[in-house]
């Protein structure tokens, strides 16, 4: 989906090195985030005020390596201080993010602890879970599953963008992440953020960074922050250049029409089913539509191993075991690219 609308932008998106740059860690040392480019800071702002997807007024931006680092910098940030015995259960709500077991458990942490699904958790204390909105895999908006006092909520956002989901207004949850990866495409680039209320939390997260690798690499933040102004400026009526179409109108109507030749195909089989989604209003450009995801969910109506039988037709697909789902042959799609 991505690369057709930036092989139209051509050079648009160039960014020049000289030898002379990136000699430094340190991007700002007034600033909290003492490694985030303040042009990167100032685009995620300007962005978030153009779509409304996000409040930013009264948060602090942390930049990381990619929205996974950030998973990692937050359940260190919001678990080091509660100074628990045992590690504290992490949880979402199934189906939930694949990544979401292995980023947890990864290091062995004895602050934290993978938990399974949501709906099932029955500890007493405190946790944390994930909120991914829209979800991935189903795309469906979530909202948080346990509601306990002493539940802590991350808000994984990545796909909280126009071209996938009609968005009824900004996000002003405790810590909110986003992923230039499911923005705009570039998932080379290797750049995420949070916004974070909490300014010990923030400091916690850029610590956790700060050990974990030194900041994030300049080069991919100014890259960035100009695929970031591009995209602004392709949602202005004043600063568009001719050859600008809407990058969010853009990639709706590319997954629409991606959509709308899925659904063809899956009704004339007897055998998959897709999910339906509500039609909403659509803050960003004042209509109502439905969602359209960048991945689909679809169910086997008999007892097959889905996951094999797209193999064998040349589609990769991943089975709902990743996904921390029961229900036989639910499947998530290669997503589109």
């Amino acid at each position: 989906m991505f690369e057709s609308c930036w092989r139209k932008l051509g050079n648009t998106c160039t960014v020049t090195f000289t030898g002379n740059q990136s000699l430094n860690y340190f991007a700002n040392l007034k600033n909290l985030c003492w490694f985030s480019e303040p042009k990167l800071e100032e685009e995620i702002m300007k962005l978030h005020n153009v779509v409304r997807n996000a409040t930013v007024e009264g948060y602090h931006i942390v930049v990381g390596t990619g929205s996974s680092q950030l998973i990692q910098a937050v359940l260190y940030a919001l678990s080091d201080p509660l100074n628990e015995p045992k590690p504290i259960s992490v949880v979402s709500a199934a189906p939930y993010y694949l990544s979401y077991p292995e980023v947890t458990d990864f290091l062995r942490s004895g602050l934290y602890k993978w938990a399974g699904d949501a709906h099932n958790f029955d500890k007493d204390g405190s946790y944390i879970e994930m909120v991914t909105a829209p979800n991935n895999p189903d795309g469906v908006m979530r909202e948080p599953v346990v509601n306990r006092a002493q539940g802590m909520l991350v808000h994984d956002l990545a796909y909280y963008w126009p071209q996938y989901t009609p968005m009824t207004g900004p996000a002003d949850h405790d810590v909110m992440l986003f992923t230039v990866s499911k923005c705009t495409g570039h998932a080379g680039s290797r750049i995420g953020w949070a916004l974070v209320k909490d300014i010990n939390v923030a400091r916690k997260m850029v610590k956790f960074i700060e050990i974990n690798t030194i900041g994030v690499s300049k080069e991919a933040q100014q890259r960035a922050a100009k695929i970031l102004e591009v995209i602004s400026d392709s949602c202005s009526q004043t600063v568009r250049l001719p050859e600008l179409d809407n990058f969010f109108e853009y990639g709706q109507q590319l997954l629409t029409e991606r959509w709308k030749k899925l659904r063809e195909v899956v009704k004339r089989n007897k055998l998959l089913t897709l999910p339906t989604f509500q039609i909403q209003y659509y803050n960003f450009t004042g209509d109502f539509t439905e969602a359209h995801p960048a991945f689909a969910w679809m169910k086997c109506k008999e007892d097959v191993d889905c996951e094999k039988l797209f193999r064998g037709h040349g589609i990769l697909t991943r089975s709902e075991k990743r996904f921390g789902s029961d229900p036989k042959c639910e499947n998530k799609h290669a997503e589109q690219g």
